[in-house]
Order: structure tokens, then C-alpha cells, then sequence
């Protein structure tokens, strides 16, 4: 529920506070008076239509089922709409989207007007059906909730039979591209640091010819060696430094004419393609590493590609007698919503008889499998259907509706009337400030209204008037509602009978 409201610079009204209660709030006064600005300032900073006020904050009791993983919500929030070049919203000095927050509260925020068609679609009655049927009977609870968890395991297996069936027209030439890839780098069949090794021998390859020339050159060093070992004994010097130095240098050279040896019977044409072959898959897949994993992945998609048929037939069966288990169970469901529609249409027929209407009807119809089962509804009233009622048949069907579900409510959250009550005779306003009071106990109701009977059954009620251009509102007190319920029944200046009627309602 909303507990205060705060606005600030709105058009005619410079500052508005209020604290709020449960129940029913009625708005009343003059016409041009403001009170559609005042209604249309609080629902927009739940992110319906304009924000019209500099400031309106909001503070309202947390709804249970409120949940939103970008906010931690506390038990009491405080919404806020700020205009200056453009709107800004929050929850609790956090910024929000004006989308995302009429997301988050169109649960637990709704509005109906004289305007508004909605709560008539076949989801919308299904749904008043349901749940008066959840409120009374777990087995029904039971039966719909095995029902809709089968359904959307259906739909998935649906979209993947959907896609195979998709695929199949391009699955030849999958296969045929598939295993063209894995035959390229298979024939290839690079191997890891191969690319390393074969550049070492290009290196070498590149430079043979020069050593091969600088080691004829440098074997003349061994023609020397007895002459120096001569000196060194001559002189008496220990010559085992030099003689361990030219035999390491005749293993190393022996060591050269052999690898030139292993160079010369290398094919250099078949090293160079080698090299260009591996450098196209590195380009092509990052590293010959990157290479063969792409190929496993690739083989295990070609697995897939060759068990698609197992995989349709598998799917075909399953969805075959999936879709003949959950036509059992719809057909459970519509059982029940047709027993639970009669006895609703007994309920809703003193209603609507206090409302000055003939009896409803249910009227069912079969249709293709969906979330909701076979069933679609739609109302039949004395042979008219919902899109062919006159506007205050409409509303009086509707708020019918919603007293019939109040069985099924147990969090009504917050609900706005915008002269729900407009061009009705005083038989039906009475009848609707009674369903309007039924609905109050689980909502908190805001009602713009004109007539005197809804302002009589107001928990709160808000006088806005305006003097000079100026919008104010003022909390009525008893005496304060007296006067206005006389001036809704009598206008302006009204007489003592109209006085003593506003004294009797209120009583």
C-alpha cells in the first residue's frame, strides 16, 4: 500500500503531503479542479504515462512477492520521480528505468478507467478461474502446476525437433563442409613444435655452405698442433690446456661435417612446402595446438550431424505421446474449470443483479495446446460479448469480476479508479460503492468519483479544490465529508435535505 505521498511543483498544485492509510481513498471536488492531475502524478511515478511534478515521492509498504535482483529491497520503499531537462526514477536514492519500474510494480500498481478494456481476454478470465479454483482445492493446485512445468519441458523439446527439421536441408552440405575441414588438417597432420624444428633447418639450410667453407679453412689449425705441443715441452710447460682445446675443436668440427653431411640428403623444396603448409593452418586457427583441437571439435560435431535422424526419431516419439498425456491433463483442467465457471456464474449472478445486470455466462471453447491448456473463455451478458458492452456495463461486469476473485487474493496491492462510477443512475452507484467496498478490504483503493454514495463508504477522503488557479488538497474530517457529499448531491450551495442525506449516508 502507499503510505504517503509527496509532490512538488505540479502544474497547479505547489506542494502536496500526505499520509495515507488502507482501504479506500476517495477523491473528490469540482470538476477542472486537478484531481486526474493529482492520480496521473502518483501513477507515473510508477512508471505509467508523464511525469508532470518537479518531485512526487512515493513511500510504499514493501509487497511480499516484490523481488528484483538488482535492488535489496527494504519492508518500506520509497519511490521517487525528479523533472528537470528529462525524468529520472528511483527506488530507495537507487536509479531505475522508467520501463523497468512499471515492470517491477504493474503487479501490485493497477489502473482502470472508464477508458480501459482490459480484464476481459480469455488469459484474464482463465486466470480469475484458476485461481478461485487454487484457493479451494489442492488437487486442481496439484494438477495445474504438473500441467504447466510439462507444457514448457514440451516447448523445449518442440523448438529442438523445430530446429533439427530446420537443419535437415542443410545437414548434407554440413557433413560435406565438415569433413572437408577435418580431411585438410588430417592430411596434413601437423604435429606439435614441428613448426619449430623445421625453421631450425631452414636456418641451417640457409647458412651451410659457409660453414661447410670457413671449417676447410679452419681444419689448417690441425697441421700446427705437433709444433705447438713441441714448444710447450721444450720449455717444460704442462701443454694438457692445449691438448684438451684441439680435441674438443676435432669433435666439434667432426661434429659440423656430420650435421653437413645430414643437411646435404635434406630435400630443401619439401622443408619449404612443410613450412608454408603449417604457417596457412596457424594463420588460419592461431597455433598448431588450436588445430587439432578444432578438428575434435569438429569430429564430434559430425557425430552429432550423423545421429540427427536417432536424435528426430527420439524427439518425434517423445513429443507424440507427451502431447497425448498433456491433452489428458488439459482436459482434466477444463473438467474442473467448467464445474468451478458454474458455480462462479451463481456467485456473479447476485452481484450483477445488485448492479442492475442480467446473469453472466462463461462461454468455453477448445483450442490448440497452450500454457493455459485447451481452454479459451470469453463472457456472454444477455447474448452481448465483452467488446460490445457499453462502457458502464463493462465497468460494472468488471468490478463483479474482481470481488468474485477476491477468494483468490490474498495481496491486492494498490488499485486506481478514474470515475469508475461516471453516468450511472443511484441504483448502480449504490450497487458499485458496495462492490468498490468489497474490493477495499483486500486493496487500497484510490476512487475519483462524483457520486455521493462511493464518497460515503471512504476510509480517507480528499477534498481538491481550486481558488485562483491554485490545487489544493485537504483531509476531510467528518464534518468536512458531510459538507462535501451535500455539495456532490446538491452542487454548490446545497440545502438542508441535502445536508441531512450526506449526515444519513455517512451514518
Amino acid at each position: 500500500m502507499i503510505n504517503r505521498v509527496y509532490l512538488k511543483n505540479l502544474i497547479s498544485f505547489s506542494e502536496v503531503e500526505l499520509e495515507l492509510e488502507k482501504g479506500l481513498v476517495v477523491l473528490s471536488g469540482p470538476s477542472g479542479a486537478g484531481k486526474s492531475l493529482f492520480m496521473n502524478s502518483i501513477l507515473s511515478t510508477f512508471g505509467y504515462g508523464t511525469a508532470e511534478a518537479t518531485l512526487c515521492e512515493v513511500l510504499v509498504t514493501k509487497p511480499s512477492r516484490l523481488v528484483h535482483e538488482a535492488f535489496d529491497f527494504e519492508d518500506e520503499l520509497t519511490v521517487r520521480s525528479i523533472k528537470k531537462e528529462k525524468t529520472r526514477y528511483s527506488i530507495d536514492g537507487q536509479n531505475i528505468s522508467k520501463k523497468a519500474l512499471n515492470q517491477l510494480f504493474s503487479p501490485f500498481v493497477q489502473f482502470l478507467s472508464v477508458r480501459d478494456k482490459s480484464g476481459f481476454s480469455s488469459k484474464d478470465l482463465l486466470t480469475l478461474i484458476d485461481n478461485n479454483l487454487i484457493a479451494k482445492d489442492k488437487t486442481f493446485k496439484k494438477l495445474l502446476k504438473e500441467y504447466k512445468s510439462r507444457y514448457e519441458k514440451y516447448k523445449v523439446k518442440l523448438s529442438q525437433l523445430e530446429k533439427i527439421k530446420a537443419d535437415e536441408a542443410k545437414l548434407v552440405e554440413l557433413i560435406e563442409f565438415t569433413e572437408f575441414e577435418i580431411d585438410k588438417i588430417e592430411s596434413i597432420n601437423p604435429q606439435v613444435g614441428e613448426d619449430e624444428e623445421l625453421l631450425k633447418v631452414k636456418h641451417q639450410l640457409s647458412r651451410i655452405d659457409k660453414v661447410n667453407d670457413a671449417l676447410e679453412s679452419a681444419n689448417g689449425i690441425f697441421s700446427f698442433e705437433e709444433s705447438v705441443s713441441e714448444v710447450y715441452r721444450l720449455l717444460d710447460k704442462d701443454d694438457s690446456i692445449f691438448s684438451d682445446m684441439m680435441n674438443q675443436l676435432r669433435a666439434d668440427f667432426e661434429d659440423i661435417e656430420s650435421l653437413s653431411d645430414e643437411l646435404a640428403e635434406v630435400d630443401i623444396e619439401a622443408v619449404l612446402d612443410r613450412l608454408e603448409k603449417i604457417s596457412a593452418l596457424k594463420n588460419r586457427y592461431g597455433s598448431i595446438e588450436e588445430a587439432l583441437a578444432y578438428v575434435a571439435e569438429k569430429k564430434k560435431e559430425l557425430a552429432g550431424y550423423k545421429n540427427i535422424e536417432q536424435d528426430k526419431s527420439m524427439l518425434e516419439s517423445f513429443l507424440t505421446m507427451e502431447l497425448t498425456e498433456l491433452t489428458i491433463l488439459a482436459k482434466k483442467i477444463s473438467l474442473t474449470r467448467k464445474k468451478s465457471a458454474i458455480a462462479l456464474e451463481k456467485v456473479l449472478k447476485g452481484y450483477l443483479s445488485e448492479l442492475k445486470l442480467p446473469a453472466l455466462k462463461f462461454l468455453f471453447s477448445t483450442v490448440s495446446l497452450n500454457e493455459n491448456g485447451e481452454d479459451e473463455i470469453e463472457v456472454n451478458l444477455d447474448g452481448s460479448r465483452a467488446n460490445t458492452l457499453s462502457g458502464g456495463e463493462f465497468n460494472r461486469v468488471r468490478l463483479a469480476l474482481m470481488v468474485v476473485a477476491l477468494s483468490g487474493v490474498k495481496e491486492g496491492g494498490v488499485l486506481i479508479l478514474d470515475e469508475i462510477d461516471a453516468n450511472v443512475s443511484g441504483d448502480e452507484s449504490i450497487a458499485i460503492a458496495n462492490m468498490i467496498s468489497k474490493l477495499s478490504e483486500v486493496y487500497q483503493i484510490f476512487a475519483i468519483s462524483h457520486q455521493a454514495h462511493l464518497a460515503s463508504k471512504a476510509n480517507q477522503h480528499l477534498l481538491i479544490e481550486k481558488s485562483k488557479g491554485v490545487s489544493r488538497v485537504t483531509l476531510l474530517d467528518k464534518n468536512g465529508q458531510i459538507d462535501e457529499i451535500a455539495r456532490i448531491i446538491g452542487g454548490e450551495k446545497p440545502n438542508e435535505e441535502a445536508l441531512s442525506f450526506a449526515k444519513k449516508l455517512l451514518n
